[in-house]
């Protein structure tokens, strides 16, 4: 199958290119900037544009059999001195849609677009946070694009960890650099928890709604619900530390407030539909074997060597 993964140099966009070429798929990606090198992307087909700007046309989508669209906008990409509120629904609500449209328009037979777990496990956040009305007006947007012979499916993850060769992390390295007793961070976890998932069970979830998917629907998947104290805890025994974290009602610099919606000390827990997690095929109990393949990546043996 020709696959396009837009979003496709980004850790989880990348990580579904890597895994659906592995799997004999013909796979093309799609971003602002080229793959860096030394990733598995950089040796894929790239296709330059900014799907906020409208760059994706019909005419550049033709010939390709489905879409893997992992590029939807959260708080890190606001441009600086913009509207938050405007910027995100446009980029989320406007231009999502817009894309799944034209990738119709294209002759695409099968839009798979990722998206977030907040409207489907905690709907009542909403009220109270653009960014979430912003992602659910994505996933009925894009939805709402199906036509007889065009599917299009959500896959709505969780909090993700996970690593790709090659492709560094603003946000793995700080937490490896911490369990490795690196940074003067003290041995605490803000209160509360959600539910995690890794980069490997995701691919595989993709990969299932592609092949397997009901068209028009929202996937909520998963795998782990875990306390924050519980999760960083895991970084520590990857690294060898013998440091038991505690939770505490506080904020903390490597998981502010504002990557919380839930509230700090609240929990977002749910046990993903059994029978959607066999028809899409994905892996469980895989987040302690992620941090320990982003530990083994990112710690200080591995930049050393």
């Amino acid at each position: 199958m020709k696959i396009l993964v837009v979003g496709g140099t980004g850790a989880l966009g990348g990580h579904a290119a890597a895994y659906l070429a592995d799997k004999g798929h013909d796979v093309s990606i799609a971003a602002r900037n080229p793959a860096p090198a030394g990733t598995p992307m950089a040796d894929m087909p790239f296709v330059q544009g900014d799907y906020v700007a409208g760059d994706f046309t019909p005419d550049r989508l033709k010939g390709f059999d489905a879409i893997i669209f992992a590029a939807g906008n959260d708080p890190r990409h606001i441009p600086p001195s913009t509207d938050a509120q405007a910027h995100l629904l446009h980029a989320n609500a406007e231009a999502v849609p817009a894309f799944t449209r034209a990738a119709r328009e294209a002759g695409v037979k099968r839009v798979i677009q990722l998206g977030s777990f907040y409207p489907q496990a905690a709907p009542g956040l909403e009220e109270n946070n653009f960014y979430i009305r912003s992602r659910r007006l994505a996933c009925e947007g894009a939805r709402a694009e199906a036509r007889p012979g065009f599917d299009v499916i959500s896959v709505n993850a969780p909090f993700m960890v996970g690593s790709v060769p090659g492709l560094s992390s603003m946000i793995f390295e700080p937490y490896v650099a911490w369990a490795e007793g690196q940074l003067p961070i003290p041995a605490f976890a803000p209160a509360g928890g959600t539910n995690f998932m890794s980069f490997r069970s995701l691919s595989q979830a993709l990969e299932g709604a592609l092949l397997r998917g009901e068209s028009g629907k929202a996937y909520l998947v998963g795998d782990e619900t875990l306390s924050f104290a519980d999760y960083f805890g895991l970084f520590f025994k990857a690294a060898g530390s013998p440091v038991t974290l505690e939770a505490r009602d506080e904020a903390h610099p490597l998981l502010p407030d504002v990557a919380i919606p839930q509230g700090r000390g609240n929990w977002i827990r749910y046990e993903p539909d059994a029978t959607e997690t066999a028809l899409l095929g994905y892996a469980r109990n895989d987040v302690a074997n992620a941090v320990a393949e982003v530990v083994a990546q990112y710690g200080k043996a591995n930049v050393a060597a």
